[in-house]
Parts: structure tokens; C-alpha cells; sequence
């Protein structure tokens, strides 16, 4: 599988990477098709499982080639991963300040980001969409970052975090499709709405790897840059929505497995 990838330029490897985080995406949003309802424990074990493939990929595929980068380049070893991770995370925070989005399992009255009258499933799409950018990113500045030459990435690594990343899309697909349905919805617009959800991680994968590709010194920058959006995505989003249940023990298994998981991945393939 890596040769099959080595063969493309980085631009089309970062596509085919989150062509395949998308498509577990739309597998996960076909879960609509059996039902309506999600198992509140099995959600919350998934949504755990989530958080923690992404902190695991955060340091591993993302802040550990930050670092190695930064100090053969004469920067200090800790200055650009700290300035791209906190960077990434206040972007982040700027989206959901102004984006309109609305939690799974929320009244429409707690809906966050700019006052709108859109409905109600607009805005649970979105509040997916969001976290769907920096896992798109994320996957491109790694085979970005592996075109490059950086130090530690390789374009096993990228592949590592594409499987990483598209085994923790599942939960999010069918957290998007089931509300939906809930709401009244069509089980085909419930799960055409869940896996529209997934596209905007080609779109983050191909900017993320011609801003690393083209721009060498901003390297370390945006892989650490990377990391921080998603592990805000992981304290704010994933682990809130894991507890709502009150089912602590099971989120905590389940982003155990994933750190895991995503540790073997990423030691194995990169």
C-alpha cells in the first residue's frame, strides 16, 4: 500500500488519503439506514475512540516532525511547534466563535457561533463540518511535510494518520445522519447531509500540502499548526459530547484504544 501511494505527487496522495477518510465518513452516515436512534454508550465508546486517535496523531504524525524540523532549520526546537499549535487552536476557536453550528443532542437555543435563522439540521451539519477541516488538514501537511524532506515525516506516516483519522470518521458520520433523521429527514437526506459532512477534508488536505510543499520555512509552523486545531477540536467538541451520556468509564476505554491504535499506526507503517 505505501508503494502504491510513493507513485503520486503529494497533492494526489493527500487526496486519495482523505478520499478514503470521506468514504469511512459516508459508511459511517449509512448507519441511518438501520436507524434512527444510536446507542448512547456505543456513541459515547466512539466518540472517545475519536479523541483519541487524534491526540495520538497530534504528537506522533504532527508535533514530533514539527520539532525535528524546527531545529534543522535553526529554529529553536520548541518555538515553531508552540506558535503553530497555539496558533491552530485559536483559529479554531475563532470558526467557532463566528460559525453558526449546533451540538448533537442540543436544544436549537444552545446553538453557538452567530445568531441565524437557519434550521436546526443546517446547523448539526455544520458543528460536524468544523471538525472535519483540521482532520483534512492534517492529513495533507503530512504527505506534505514527507514530499518535503522534512525529518521524521514519511509518507508512511501520512498513510498512518489517513487510516487513523478515516477509522475515527466513523462515529462522526453517523452523528450527523441519525440527529438528522431524528429531526425528520429522509433516510437518503440524512445520510447524503452525514457524508456531505466528510468533503471538506479533501479541500483542507490539498491546501495543507501546498502550503508545506511551497513554503519551506512555515513548515514546522503548519504541522504544529495542525495539531493544535485538532486537539482543540478534541477538548472542546469530542470529549464534551463523549460525557454527555455520563458513561465516563466507557469514553476513557475508548480514546485509550484509540492513543493506541493510532501509536501502533504510526510507529508500524512511519
Amino acid at each position: 500500500m505505501i508503494a502504491f501511494f510513493e507513485q503520486f505527487s503529494p497533492i494526489v496522495q493527500a487526496l486519495l488519503g482523505t478520499a478514503f477518510t470521506w468514504g469511512v465518513t459516508a459508511l459511517g452516515a449509512a448507519g441511518v439506514f438501520l436507524s434512527k436512534e444510536i446507542n448512547r454508550k456505543l456513541l459515547d465508546g466512539m466518540l472517545g475512540f475519536a479523541a483519541g486517535v487524534m491526540i495520538a496523531a497530534s504528537y506522533w504524525s504532527l508535533l514530533a516532525p514539527s520539532i525535528d524540523m524546527s531545529i534543522s532549520l535553526g529554529y529553536p526546537g520548541y518555538l515553531p511547534p508552540a506558535v503553530g499549535f497555539l496558533l491552530g487552536g485559536a483559529v479554531l476557536w475563532a470558526i467557532d466563535r463566528l460559525l453558526p453550528h449546533l451540538h448533537m443532542n442540543m436544544p436549537t437555543s444552545s446553538a453557538e457561533g452567530i445568531k441565524t435563522s437557519w434550521q436546526r439540521s443546517v446547523l448539526l451539519i455544520l458543528a460536524i463540518t468544523m471538525h472535519n477541516i483540521p482532520e483534512g488538514m492534517a492529513v495533507g501537511v503530512a504527505f506534505g511535510a514527507a514530499a518535503a524532506g522534512i525529518p521524521g515525516a514519511t509518507v508512511a506516516g501520512g498513510v498512518a494518520l489517513a487510516l487513523g483519522i478515516g477509522l475515527q470518521n466513523f462515529p462522526e458520520g453517523l452523528a450527523v445522519s441519525a440527529p438528522l433523521r431524528r429531526e425528520g429527514l429522509s433516510r437518503f437526506k440524512s445520510f447524503w447531509y452525514g457524508q456531505l459532512s466528510g468533503l471538506v477534508e479533501p479541500i483542507g488536505a490539498v491546501i495543507g500540502a501546498a502550503a508545506v510543499i511551497t513554503m519551506r520555512h512555515i513548515q514546522p509552523f503548519a504541522l504544529a499548526f495542525a495539531a493544535g486545531a485538532m486537539i482543540y477540536v478534541v477538548i472542546e467538541e469530542l470529549i464534551p459530547e463523549a460525557e454527555q451520556g455520563k458513561n465516563t468509564d466507557i469514553p476513557t476505554a475508548g480514546a485509550m484504544l484509540g492513543f493506541t491504535l493510532m501509536m501502533i499506526l504510526d510507529v508500524a507503517l512511519g
